[in-house]
Order: structure tokens, then C-alpha cells, then sequence
């Protein structure tokens, strides 16, 4: 047995040797990388394309490991003449690409240790049996004689060898993985130079003869020819790939030079790599000085100097580190102002390797239109609030001037009139009445665009509802001989929760309309159970007449705003076409629909279908009837506050009527002051007087009655103001009720008549 140097130095041709060494370190550095390339593969998901490559590198990277073996071979001087086994070749070169494929099946993509030290045992095992098999296939005429000790050293050593090339494979890196393939060649060496110094042949006296083999000439020209046909397609491959990658390379900058976002690719160190065109457009300012390996942080600060970011002004250095933070967190973005007014979005993202993709975006006419859309959107708000505005101050004044043309009315009712002068007054009634209903239905149609419009949940009697709602009318249709009757059936004669005024509003208006359209005839009104929506009941109320009727074209605008069956110049009834639109809004708020049937000349049917939320109907309250009577209402302490004479002397002549002492004022001043010198039992309140308001009135009020101890007084909004939203103002202002003008005498007489507190009290004692 000779040492490993000395088997180098005299039993190798070097000639050959180095070649094969050569072809060994190739064929181990291309296998681990293609491995390191098919793990990154699999961890993508794409365990198809893993496997494949695993496959190439199995059996290239064994071609060549082979190939090396064998010239290896050829350079040793047996010292006799030998032959080589061709099946001994064949089976070498499987256990080369065994070596190679097993291990990476046995590694996996985990790179757990315990496998990755199975795998490299693996390895080293099937490298051993290729090396003892292609020693093997030498057959010569003398003894063969092979020191088992240097075999297992050289495996010993391969070994050690492997699992160091293991440590630089772990750190990931292109240079971790080529002195991996450097450490592993180097155990390939370590096991074929070791093993052969222990392995010599000696001469027999009587010469053998050989056994059918391949001469060392025919191995050298099998070894060299299957090792340059594998170059070739190597090669082949290698330019097809590299064509293949010149050609989708070309595509793909073509594709991001067309993009229509700017776009600009940085390098782990944060250094420009490329970009397209588009990069260029949005940042023109900074054309002159992009070049590839600009860092971006000088980008920032030729920005800064051309005075580019609007933000950075007075703090540069401060915003140079903010958006470095940022771009190196990749967030999702911001958008900035640039000097010459334009807005850009950017986008920084990571790739897996550190590098950073940055996407930039013109959004300037974007800013604009936005900023247009903003501006609409703040006059339409502001319209509408001016709108809003009108409409209180018309239903204001228009509402003043009513209350005195319908107090007047009522006044003179109450007076010795003659037939002509009852008829005239009925005439002037009528009118009022329309002409206050308009004002109602301009108001409801406001409230229900704004959506200020809300429907109150409370318990009433739905027979009684729908009694008061067609009993409205009934003296109306019995004036023109028309048949009227209210049907309710036994399934609607129960208590709900619901809004009794909106659901009487529609009931009235659509009577209201029938006994309108209809000459001849009859209506009627019918509440029953309706049709089962969703698992939950409902009720129908249909108004029914036969009237004039209407055609389909009419039906499909008879809900529109301003739109009637009775239209044009010389229409016959009269009305603004508001109350239909206003019904069937109101039907949709209370979850429910309004529909019609009907054919001209045929009379129509106006069909409501509402939720039924039926409920108990609530305990009966013990009358305070007796109580009331026996109250003595003589002598009522009145103070009321309006600044319009109209009004003032409308309620001095509805109260006239009653034993009141009543004291008028003309705003909220002379109110508060009128209040502190007297003693008032009922405070009747404008909303809107010059001076001071009855909101800031009545406030100062009830903080007199606190700072006195006086008894708390009963005060009323009597006003113009009908929204919703004065409503709730006058109670937040400590209001206890609210009568909207134009009022209803009775409604009037009923505030002066109605007991107070300290009333029942006297009563009671």
C-alpha cells in the first residue's frame, strides 16, 4: 500500500487526472445548484418543475461524476494490461445518478438536519458503490489486490468532506452554495485517491488471459465521446435557455416600458437597476440625472434641491428620513404634492430578496376632478340647505298670514250671518283648507327629500284610525249622491304600533282623490288582512270608486311629482299632483307598497299593503272626567307673545269665547318681562319675534320659575314654525306643547279649558 501522494506522483498519468478533476468539481457545483434552484421551486408551490430539475440535476451532475471516475481510472498505471467491463460501466454510472436523485428526495425541501445528515450518508454511500464498481469493471491479467482500510478512510474522509459542504450550502447564498460543490468535490477526491493508493496489481507467472472488455483506448473514447455529447446538449440547452431568457427578457421590458404606471426597480442596496418610460414622464425633473446604480436617496435630495416636495420645505433633512422609514417598512403608499402643482401616488413593495419595486402614478387629474366633485358637493349641500331655508322661512310666512285668514273665518261663524254671507264663509273656508293642505304636502315632500321626514312608532286603535280617515269625507260624498262606506275587517279591528298621523294621511288623501274623480256611484274604503310577505302578515286598505278612471300610460306617471290622470291647460279638477308621490314615499318608509289598478271610464282601486305589527290593546285609564268638571276654569291667566298684530288679535277673538285674562305682547322681552310682573297659568309662544325669539324666551322663563319657586306654567309654541326640527327645539327650550299656525279653534279652546296640575290639586282637596 502506497500513501495517497505517492499514488498521485507514480501511479497516475497527471495529464489525465487533471481533466477528470475538472469534469468532477463541474458536475458536483452544477448539481447543487440546480437542487438549490429546484428547493426555491418547490417552497414557490410549483413541486411539478422541482421535480423535474431535481431530475435533470440528478442525471447530468451523474454523467459528469461518472465521467470523471472513469478518465481517473484511465490516468492509473495498473502495470499490466487491462480492460474495462462495459455492464461494471453501466452499473457505475447508475449508482452516480442514484447518488445524486436519492439524496435530494431523502433532503426534501424542509432542510430539517436530521435529513439533511441522512441524505448526505445516502450520498456518500452510493458514491462509494459507484467508485468500488467502476474499479470493479477492471479486468487484467494479474492479481488485484485492494487494502480494504484505505477504502473505508477514503469513505471516511468523503464523508467528513460532505457534511462540511453542508454548513456553507446553509448560509443560501450563490458563494454558500459553489464552496459547497468545492467541499464535495474534494471528498469525491479525497475517496478516490485514498482508496486507490491501497489498490495494486501484481503479475502471475502464466499470463491470464482476458475476458471480452473494452480496451483503455475504446474506454477513453466511450468516456471522452459521452462526456462531450453531453457538453454539446448542455451547451444546446444552455443557449436555448439563454435565448429563450434573452427573448422573454426583451418581452417583459417591452411590456413595462407600456405599462402606464411609472416604474422604477432598486436593488437590494436600494440602487437604481432600471425603469421605463412612464418612470420617466411623471418624474421629467429628475430625466438628467437617472442612470443605472443611482441610490434613491440621491433622487430624493436633487428633488429637494429643484424644491420639488411642498412637504419637505423648512424640514428636508426630517422628510429624507420619514420617507426612507417608509419606503424601507414598504407601507401601502401616500400621495404627493409636487412644486409645479401636479399630485403623484407612490407605492413601494419588497421582493423577496430585498429588492424594491417603486410604482409611480400621475393622479393629478384625479386631484382635480375630485376636487371638482368636492366643490359640487359643497354648493349642493349648500343649496340644499338653502332650500331647506326657504321653505321654513315661506312656510313661515305664509303659514302668519294664514292663520289670521282662517281665524277670521272661524271668528265669523261663531257670529249672526245671513244665508249669502254662511255661503261666502263656507267658500272662503274651503279655500283656506286647500291652500293649507298645499303648504302641508310642499312641506312633507321637502322633508322626505332631505330625509328629515320620521315616522313615529306608537300604539293606536286601527279600526278608529281608519273610521276618522274616510269619515273626513263621507259629508263630502253624500253632498255630490255618491255611496260612501268604511268596511273594516275582523282581522284590522285590533291595536298596532305604527305612525297613526302618516298612515291617516295617506287613507285621506286617497279618499280625498276618489270622492274628487268620482260623479256617480260609490266609494268605498276596506281594511282587511293582507297578503303573507316574508313570513310576517300584513294588512291591505283599498280605496275603491267609480270614478273617471285612467288609462296605462297614466298609471305609469300617476306617482311622479307634479304629474296628474286630470292634466293640461283645460284640466277639470284641480290639485298639484304632490299628494300620490307624497302617499307612496310614506308607503315605502313604513316598509310597505302603493299600487293602483284601473281602466277609463271604469273607476280605479288604490291598494295600501303595510307590516301588521299587531299588539295588546293598552289598560283603560280611569276617566279624570268627573275631576275636570268639577274644576272651575273661570278666570284663566293667559300671557301670549306674537309679534304679528294679524295673529294677536285672531286669538283675542277665538278666546273671547272663554273667561280668560288674557295679556298680548309683541316679542320675547316684553314676554319675559310681562312674566316676571305677573302670574300667568298658560304662556301661549311664538317661535319667531324680532327683539328676542320664544326659544331664548321661554328658556328665560322657565329659569325665573326655578329662581323663584314659582309653580312650573303650561307654555305652548303657538307658531309658524312646522318642521320637525322646531318641534323639538321648543321642547329642548322646556316647551309642554306645540300648536302649529294655522290652528284650529277648537284645538285653541281646548288649551284653555284643559286642567293643570295645580287645578287637579285644588280639585282633589
Amino acid at each position: 500500500m502506497d500513501w495517497a501522494p505517492i499514488s498521485l506522483a507514480y501511479q497516475h498519468d497527471l495529464a489525465a487526472l487533471i481533466p477528470a478533476s475538472v469534469l468532477c468539481l463541474l458536475g458536483v457545483i452544477f448539481a447543487r445548484l440546480m437542487f438549490n434552484r429546484a428547493r426555491l421551486t418547490r417552497w414557490d408551490g410549483r413541486g411539478g418543475e422541482a421535480a423535474r430539475l431535481e431530475t435533470a440535476a440528478s442525471i447530468v451532475g451523474g454523467l459528469f461524476i461518472w465521467g470523471a471516475q472513469f478518465i481517473a481510472l484511465m490516468a492509473f498505471d495498473a502495470g499490466v494490461v487491462a480492460t474495462y467491463d462495459p455492464m461494471g460501466m453501466a452499473y457505475a454510472l447508475i449508482m452516480a445518478v442514484a447518488a445524486l436523485y436519492v439524496s435530494a428526495r431523502v433532503t426534501g425541501a424542509a432542510l430539517n438536519s436530521s435529513r439533511v445528515l441522512a441524505a448526505v450518508l445516502v450520498r456518500t454511500l452510493f458514491f462509494l458503490g459507484m467508485h468500488v464498481l467502476a474499479v470493479g469493471s477492471l479486468r487484467t491479467s494479474g492479481v488485484v489486490h485492494w487494502g480494504m482500510e484505505t477504502l473505508a478512510l477514503g469513505f471516511a474522509v468523503n464523508l467528513a468532506l460532505s457534511i462540511e459542504a453542508v454548513r456553507f450550502q446553509s448560509t443560501g447564498t450563490i458563494w454558500g452554495t459553489v464552496s459547497a460543490g468545492v467541499s464535495g468535490w474534494a471528498g469525491l477526491m479525497a475517496l478516490y485517491l485514498i482508496s486507490m493508493s491501497g489498490f495494486w496489481i501484481s503479475p502471475t507467472e502464466t499470463p491470464a488471459t482476458l475476458t471480452t472488455g473494452l480496451s483503455r483506448d475504446d474506454m477513453l473514447t466511450w468516456a471522452v465521446g459521452l462526456v462531450m455529447v453531453l457538453c454539446l446538449a448542455l451547451g444546446a440547452i444552455a443557449a436555448a435557455a439563454y435565448w429563450w431568457r434573452t427573448s422573454a427578457m426583451r418581452h417583459l421590458r417591452e411590456a413595462i416600458d407600456a405599462m402606464p404606471d411609472g416604474l422604477g426597480f432598486y436593488n437590494a442596496d436600494d440602487r437604481l437597476i432600471l425603469w421605463n418610460a412612464r418612470y420617466v414622464q411623471v418624474n421629467p425633473e429628475l430625466t438628467a440625472i437617472l442612470k443605472p446604480g443611482m441610490p434613491f436617496i440621491e433622487l430624493l435630495r436633487e428633488g429637494i434641491r429643484q424644491n420639488l416636495y411642498e412637504h419637505a420645505r423648512g424640514r428636508e433633512e426630517e422628510w429624507i428620513a420619514e420617507r426612507m422609514a417608509a419606503r424601507r417598512a414598504a407601507t401601502n403608499g401616500f400621495e404627493q404634492k409636487i412644486g409645479d402643482g401636479r399630485w403623484l401616488r407612490v407605492q413601494d413593495r419588497h421582493t423577496r430578496d430585498g429588492c424594491i419595486v417603486t410604482v409611480v402614478n400621475d393622479i393629478t387629474d384625479l386631484k382635480r376632478d375630485a376636487q371638482a366633485l368636492a366643490e359640487a358637493r359643497d354648493a349642493a349641500e349648500q343649496a340644499n340647505r338653502s332650500k331647506s331655508q326657504f321653505l321654513a322661512n315661506m312656510s313661515h310666512e305664509i303659514r302668519t298670514p294664514l292663520n289670521g285668514v282662517i281665524g277670521m273665518i272661524q271668528a265669523l261663524k261663531r257670529t249672526e250671518l245671513t244665508e249669502d254671507q254662511h255661503e261666502m264663509l263656507e267658500l272662503m273656508s274651503s279655500s283656506s283648507r286647500t291652500l293649507q293642505t298645499l303648504l302641508s304636502d310642499i312641506l312633507d315632500l321637502a322633508r322626505v327629500e332631505s330625509g328629515r321626514l320620521q315616522l313615529t312608532e306608537e300604539p293606536f286603535d286601527l279600526a278608529r284610525a281608519v273610521h276618522e280617515a274616510g269619515q273626513l269625507y263621507e259629508a263630502s260624498a253624500l253632498e255630490k249622491g255618491l255611496g260612501f262606506t268604511v268596511d273594516i275587517a275582523a282581522e284590522a279591528r285590533t291595536w298596532v304600533q305604527g305612525d297613526v298621523v302618516r298612515l291617516k294621511q295617506i287613507l285621506t288623501n286617497l279618499v280625498s282623490n276618489a270622492v274628487k274623480f268620482t260623479e256617480s256611484g260609490f266609494v268605498t274604503l276596506r281594511a282587511e288582512a293582507g297578503p303573507t310577505r316574508d313570513g310576517s302578515p300584513t294588512l291591505r286598505f283599498t280605496v275603491e270608486d267609480t270614478g273617471i278612471g285612467f288609462d296605462p300610460e297614466t298609471r305609469a306617471r300617476l306617482f311622479t311629482r307634479f304629474e296628474q290622470a286630470d292634466g293640461g291647460i283645460a284640466r277639470k279638477f284641480g290639485g298639484t299632483g304632490l299628494g300620490l308621490a307624497i302617499c307612496r314615499q310614506l308607503a315605502e318608509m313604513m316598509g310597505g307598497d302603493l299600487d293602483c289598478e284601473s281602466e277609463l271610464g271604469g273607476g280605479s282601486a288604490f291598494i295600501l299593503t303595510v307590516p301588521l305589527r299587531a299588539i295588546a290593546a293598552p289598560a283603560p285609564v280611569e276617566s279624570d272626567a268627573a275631576t275636570a268638571g268639577a274644576v272651575t276654569r273661570r278666570g284663566l291667566r293667559v300671557l301670549l307673545a306674537d309679534d304679528h298684530p294679524t295673529n294677536r288679535k285672531v286669538v283675542e277673538l277665538v278666546l273671547a269665547a272663554a273667561d280668560v285674562d288674557l295679556t298680548a305682547v309683541e316679542d320675547g322681552a316684553q314676554a319675559v318681562q310681562a312674566f316676571r310682573n305677573g302670574d300667568f297659568d298658560l304662556v301661549l309662544m311664538d317661535m319667531q319675534m324680532p327683539v328676542m325669539d320664544g326659544l331664548t324666551a321661554t328658556r328665560e322663563l322657565r329659569l325665573h320659575e326655578v329662581a323663584e319657586g314659582r309653580p312650573r306654567a303650561r307654555i305652548v309654541m303657538l307658531t309658524a314654525n312646522a318642521l320637525p326640527e322646531h318641534v323639538a327645539a321648543g321642547q329642548a327650550a322646556g316647551a309642554d306643547h306645540h300648536v302649529a299656525k294655522p290652528f284650529d279653534t277648537s284645538e285653541l279652546l281646548a288649551l284653555v279649558t284643559e286642567p293643570t296640575g295645580s287645578d287637579r290639586a285644588s280639585a282633589a282637596a
